[in-house]
């Protein structure tokens, strides 16, 4: 099985790196012979390296992803020639991160020139709005980029309905679609402590203009007039943290508001989300939302907005795992509020996400790949 993505798993943190190495490593632990194709993520001489029964090449160096607060063009189009070196590989099915959307281009020669099947794992849809939105007239070309790798595989993984809804109704999209959500390590969250860094309201991702972190302080600044100790944790990094650093000290929450670049170690996180209260997500624009299973695993309610572009709001339920609400830092205050003054149903927030544990997951995946 050879699995291509640009970025990995623990070296780059992010939901689609995650569902990778969680899926990866429990095929190989199945007796599969499962491939990474990546960047160089690692030090040293070879470009070949085997963790946990996964087996690692690094196709091309490491090019930065972004290019100031945006993806970076030349690193999409690096990575994409270099995928041309599966030609030489020996492999029954490629399965492919669908980021950057040119990879799918030579793999779709690679496994026609080999007679193999090339399926792509579809994590969110941007779209024609989108792409103007972020890169301006370059975002039409990008556009027709992703309409066009979205007809490269032979079937798609969607990793929600909601992707899948977008995939066929923005990118008209005609050949088989199959859903196999994102999952969690449910038993390896329970066994996590909490920390002894403790805080009231704790958000983690990417700090990324879509992920609205600024209305988390927002809410955290009104909520300083009734709460004077309320503290908030901010996990993550990005081109957003600098002005989002200047948004606390404008507001005066230093004392209230801590910043944490990604943590080292999984168990880390899911220790500070134990040792919080409620779990904040404000972001318009989720293929999934791993990170909000995670935190429900973890005994928090998740508060996210209600947006055509966020598939979290998917996975939660009013008053049963969290809130769905409009993106206002008064309405998220008010709901923080709520989760501060009552009794936290830990048991009920994560009976939730049961159904998402990772071995379930996986085979789903080897069932699609067995067909």
């Amino acid at each position: 099985m050879a699995i291509v993505s640009d970025a990995i798993y623990p070296y780059n943190k992010g939901g689609k790196e995650k569902r990778i190495y969680e899926i990866s490593t429990r095929l190989a632990k199945a007796g599969y012979d499962v491939h990474i194709y990546c960047m160089k993520w690692w030090t040293g001489k070879s470009n070949i390296k085997k963790v946990n029964g996964v087996t690692l090449h690094a196709i091309s160096k490491l090019y930065p992803l972004y290019s100031g607060e945006r993806r970076s063009f030349l690193q999409a189009i690096f990575f994409s020639l270099a995928c041309f070196k599966l030609i030489k590989e020996d492999f029954d099915l490629i399965d492919a991160d669908h980021m950057p959307h040119l990879i799918l281009f030579p793999l779709k020669i690679v496994t026609l020139l080999k007679r193999k099947k090339l399926y792509a794992t579809w994590n969110e849809v941007w779209g024609r709005k989108y792409w103007v939105g972020y890169v301006g007239l370059r975002g039409y070309p990008s556009y027709w980029a992703e309409w066009l790798s979205a007809r490269m595989p032979d079937e798609i993984i969607a990793v929600s309905e909601h992707t899948k809804d977008k995939l066929k109704k923005e990118l008209k999209v005609k050949q088989k679609i199959v859903v196999v959500p994102n999952g969690i390590d449910l038993s390896y969250i329970k066994s996590i402590k909490p920390s002894k860094k403790r805080s009231d309201v704790i958000f983690a991702g990417r700090l990324l203009k879509n992920k609205n972190v600024d209305f988390i302080i927002k809410s955290i600044a009104l909520l300083k007039k009734k709460y004077p100790n309320i503290t908030c944790t901010i996990i993550g990094n990005g081109p957003e943290k600098l002005r989002l650093k200047k948004i606390v000290e404008k507001l005066k929450l230093q004392n209230n508001v801590i910043f944490y670049d990604f943590l080292e170690k999984q168990e880390d996180l899911y220790a500070m989300m134990k040792s919080s209260k409620v779990f904040s997500f404000p972001s318009t624009r989720e293929g999934f939302g791993i990170v909000a299973l995670e935190a429900n695993a973890a005994g928090l309610p998740v508060i996210t907005v209600n947006h055509r572009d966020n598939a979290t709001k998917d996975l939660i339920v009013n008053h049963k795992n969290g809130h769905v609400i409009n993106l206002d830092e008064k309405e998220l205050a008010k709901n923080i509020m709520k989760y501060l003054s009552s009794n936290p149903a830990t048991n009920n927030y994560i009976k939730s996400v049961e159904a998402y544990d990772w071995h379930s997951i996986t085979k789903q995946v080897v069932e699609v790949y067995l067909k």
